[in-house]
């Protein structure tokens, strides 16, 4: 009885602070009326609206963590295409091949158990120590790698990575032979996808002492990520390092870009350097902190760019020789096998692992707090967070994404992730699906070529959609 005195209590509270508030609305003018914010977000977004705010009052350039909110790559309109008759499903006692190879032309090919492996995440600078060994202990106990990040080569995380992809990096940490010649693979890092190739900075007062000692800085040095990798400011320059290293470890040297509209003329290069892989980055990729403008507005949508990728690896005849490493904005096994049949032959997650990283752990931080303070080398619950228990969180969220994507290859009739290609896709858009190579769902894949002869681009507009279509057609 009592209670539901309260609960009646409680409505008439907040029914009568309804009607005030809608009848101020109601009486109130437009410049009075707090309907003028609602009107504001009818023309921009609440996240665009908080980030005004926050640069008038902060006063300094914003730094977003993980990346843009954006919804930039469609994945939802790519569909996998299950077989019954025309090619039977994989039988249930066949195992599913998951492998993956970078590198397959390198003197020592790095050989992954799962075709998932975790980016690169910088330690100091982003992550902390324990963050960066529970990632590391994950990736081996699932038979993938971990990559450094923009860092020096941190001893514990290289000790728990059974395989350890480490980036030559434009703050010059990683650069030196005693250093790069511990990895298991080489990627030059000339970009990401959440803010290209824009100077960072890491200032002194944010650095500890065994951060300066990974990254070789004085005492009051601070940290800094050039916009090009020292030394390379040409063509020949990027072309002669590429030799080099692999001249003197024998591993895998690749290049990582931000995914951009001109990618065809960077992998030209990076074909022309002679490189075991390639990977891009697309625009959704997250990152510690990058200003919103740069997460926004910068870049090539990942389901865009590792289709134009593959096109253009294909047809400078590097099938096979060169590794496509892909993601930005992946998140889930749909994601992971979507965009292997698009044409990648690995592909990474960040947010993701971070996310799985601290997901036992939320309520440690949760309301007050975000859950990345457990994880930041600045994180104010660092000391909370329990890095076994990160560990095997990672682990299951990799395991059951891995899974998934095998109860797919099954029904796909692959049984092997590497036979993966654009016929076990379609796409509900006819626009996308001829930008990605891939067949159009509203049609028969007999018919496509005609579908496409008979269109008129310049005159149909996506908003007339199909049926409009159809009646060009007919």
């Amino acid at each position: 009885m009592a209670w539901q005195w309260m609960g009646n209590l409680l409505r008439g509270i907040t029914d009568e602070a309804s009607d005030d508030l809608m009848f101020k609305m109601m009486k109130d003018k437009y410049t009075d009326n707090m309907l003028m914010v609602l009107s504001v977000l009818k023309r921009t977004s609440f996240f665009n609206l908080m980030e005004l705010w926050m640069r008038s009052t902060q006063g300094q350039q914003l730094e977003r963590p993980l990346g843009t909110h954006m919804h930039l790559s469609p994945w939802e309109m790519l569909l996998l295409n299950p077989v019954h008759l025309y090619r039977f499903p994989v039988e249930d006692q066949v195992t599913i091949d998951t492998g993956a190879v970078i590198g397959p032309l390198a003197a020592k090919p790095l050989q992954l158990r799962i075709p998932v492996y975790i980016t690169g995440m910088s330690y100091g600078s982003a992550l902390s120590k324990e963050a960066k060994v529970a990632l590391a202990k994950a990736a081996t106990e699932t038979g993938t790698a971990t990559n450094t990040g923009e860092a020096g080569l941190l001893p514990e995380e290289r000790r728990a990575a059974a395989k350890l992809i480490g980036q030559y990096n434009r703050g010059g940490y990683l650069n030196t032979p005693d250093k790069y010649g511990q990895l298991d693979a080489i990627e030059i890092q000339l970009g990401q996808g959440a803010q290209g190739a824009s100077p960072q900075r890491t200032q002194a007062r944010f650095i500890e002492a065994e951060m300066r000692q990974v990254f070789n800085l004085k005492e009051g040095q601070d940290s800094v990520l050039h916009s090009r990798i020292p030394g390379v400011n040409s063509t020949q320059d990027f072309i002669s390092l590429v030799g080099r290293l692999k001249e003197e470890t024998g591993v895998p040297v690749g290049v990582k870009m931000a995914a951009s509209h001109y990618l065809e003329h960077e992998l030209a290069i990076a074909i022309q350097a002679g490189v075991d892989f390639v990977t891009v980055d697309g625009a959704e990729g997250g990152t510690h902190g990058a200003s919103p403008s740069s997460e926004d507005d910068l870049g090539l949508p990942a389901i865009y760019a590792i289709a134009r990728a593959r096109r253009f690896l294909d047809g400078q005849g590097q099938k096979g020789r060169i590794s496509l490493l892909a993601g930005g904005g992946l998140f889930t096994p749909g994601h992971f096998v979507k965009a292997l049949a698009l044409g990648a032959d690995a592909v990474y997650i960040g947010t993701a692992a971070v996310l799985a990283l601290v997901s036992q752990q939320i309520t440690k931080v949760a309301p007050t707090e975000p859950p990345t303070q457990l994880v930041l080398q600045t994180g104010r619950m660092r000391d909370e967070f329990d890095p076994a228990l990160g560990a095997a969180s990672v682990v299951n969220f990799l395991k059951v994404a891995v899974q998934e994507m095998t109860s797919l290859m099954y029904a796909l009739g692959k049984t092997a992730v590497r036979e993966l290609d654009a016929t076990d896709l379609c796409c509900l858009d006819p626009w996308l699906a001829k930008a990605l190579g891939v067949a159009y769902a509203g049609v028969p894949p007999a018919a496509q070529a005609d579908y496409y002869q008979h269109m008129n681009f310049a005159g149909w507009s996506r908003e007339a959609g199909q049926s409009g279509m159809q009646e060009q057609i007919h």
